[in-house]
């Protein structure tokens, strides 16, 4: 069996659909779409019928790319409100002698603990494991294939408004798409990212997207906190096209591939030169743009850094940046200025993808194949005939190397 995976990230600026392949336990990249979107203000969906031919369009791109039909997604669900709450659960295994823990065990285990708080008028988006304790023995990541009796688990479970994932499971199901799975960007991000010091540490991830930056904080790979500031990359690009007299899309292309990130490297002499909204030509200087640039950056990280503290009062061992914006040149540069030295910019790890606008759609692949390990299930979103579509195809591909609407989705995880 081949195992393959296609993951959705709805943006406010676009949407992001990536598929991938995990072979020797590695993931490679088959396709990946980047399409403007439409309908979608924040992250939330605000035009169904817009934001809809966006996704359609997007799936399209993909298909296209690997001659064969998208029909199951993991979808990605806004991170506003949401909550990330401790869990216990413990139970006496009925196991015979000789018999391990098994995959089911762990299903049964979580379930458990999920059935210890009232979540209220939310939803669960999911229940991330911190770690296992089986007859006294404490820190088991995956008690899978070990004899004992007791079995604990400490974990945190997402909790998010449930109009978050109705609106965007929908809106792909509208669209002719299962939804086999949801999760969230920030938790997308740090399985994307993967250093390896995350996952002893306490440390945030800043996620600079189009509109909003969200700001998430981790204690050893996993997500205890977030926080969203209403500014993004659109803010780089009012203001550029405000200054010159610019459309919008002008100020975008000029801030992605001629402006940099910190003005230090920038040159006086380069020259942009590009027709105003006036019908006038006009010449920029790449100096003078970086620093428009430069300004707006240093007050988006300037917010994040007191979303930090006051998500945390310990000073983080880290911060990752990520996000579309996170790539422009010099960026690394104003980031250690504002953040200090524990700042790095994110760098995605699958084979075949390095633009850092992918990573919660990658992420959330990563987290999903994790997630199937843990329970001891073997899972792919393309059935045979699907894939030697795939194999035969002739096209280029970019391969390197219970009652609720969402009861079928975690029903592949908690064998409901």
């Amino acid at each position: 069996m081949r195992h393959i995976y296609t993951s959705v990230d709805i943006g406010s600026d676009t949407i992001k659909i990536v598929v991938c392949e995990l072979f020797n336990n590695k993931l490679n990249l088959l396709a990946a779409s980047s399409i403007k979107s439409k309908g979608i203000k924040k992250g939330l969906i605000t035009d169904v019928y817009e934001a809809s031919e966006s996704v359609k369009k997007g799936i399209r791109e993909i298909e296209e790319m690997l001659g064969i039909q998208i029909k199951k997604v993991i979808a990605s669900i806004p991170s506003y409100y949401a909550d990330y709450i401790m869990i216990k659960g413990q139970a006496e295994l009925n196991l015979k002698e000789g018999e391990s823990v098994t995959g089911q065990d762990v299903s049964d285990i979580l379930n458990l603990a999920m059935q210890s708080k009232d979540i209220g008028d939310k939803e669960m988006i999911t229940v991330i494991p911190i770690d296992f304790t089986l007859d006294g023995k404490t820190g088991i990541k995956d008690p899978k294939g070990m004899i004992g009796r007791n079995l604990s688990i400490r974990a945190v479970m997402v909790l998010t408004p449930k109009k978050n994932i109705y609106s965007v499971v929908s809106l792909l199901e509208n669209v002719g798409l299962e939804v086999v799975d949801v999760s969230m960007n920030n938790i997308g991000d740090i399985h994307a990212i993967r250093e390896r010091y995350a996952k002893d540490h306490v440390g945030a991830i800043i996620n600079i997207g189009y509109e909003t930056t969200t700001i998430s904080l981790y204690n050893k790979g996993i997500i205890v906190k977030s926080s969203i500031i209403g500014l993004g990359g659109k803010n780089i690009d009012n203001d550029i096209a405000y200054i010159y007299k610019l459309k919008p899309e002008d100020a975008n292309l000029i801030k992605e591939r001629f402006a940099l990130a910190h003005k230090r490297y920038a040159s006086t002499s380069d020259i942009y030169e590009i027709e105003n909204k006036t019908g006038e030509m006009i010449s920029i200087n790449q100096f003078e743009v970086s620093e428009i640039v430069m300004s707006r950056i240093e007050e988006i990280l300037v917010l994040a850094r007191k979303e930090i503290n006051i998500l945390t009062k310990r000073e983080v061992d880290y911060i990752l940046i990520t996000g579309g914006t996170s790539g422009m040149s010099n960026f690394s540069l104003i980031a250690e200025e504002v953040l200090g030295k524990v700042t790095k910019i994110g760098n995605i790890k699958t084979v075949g993808i390095r633009n850092n606008k992918y990573s919660s759609a990658v992420g959330n692949i990563i987290y999903f194949i994790n997630k199937l390990k843990l329970k001891g299930k073997n899972y792919t979103m393309f059935n045979g005939s699907d894939v030697e579509e795939l194999s035969s195809t002739k096209k280029s591909l970019i391969n390197v190397s219970n009652e609720s609407m969402l009861g079928k989705v975690f029903g592949y995880f908690f064998s409901e």
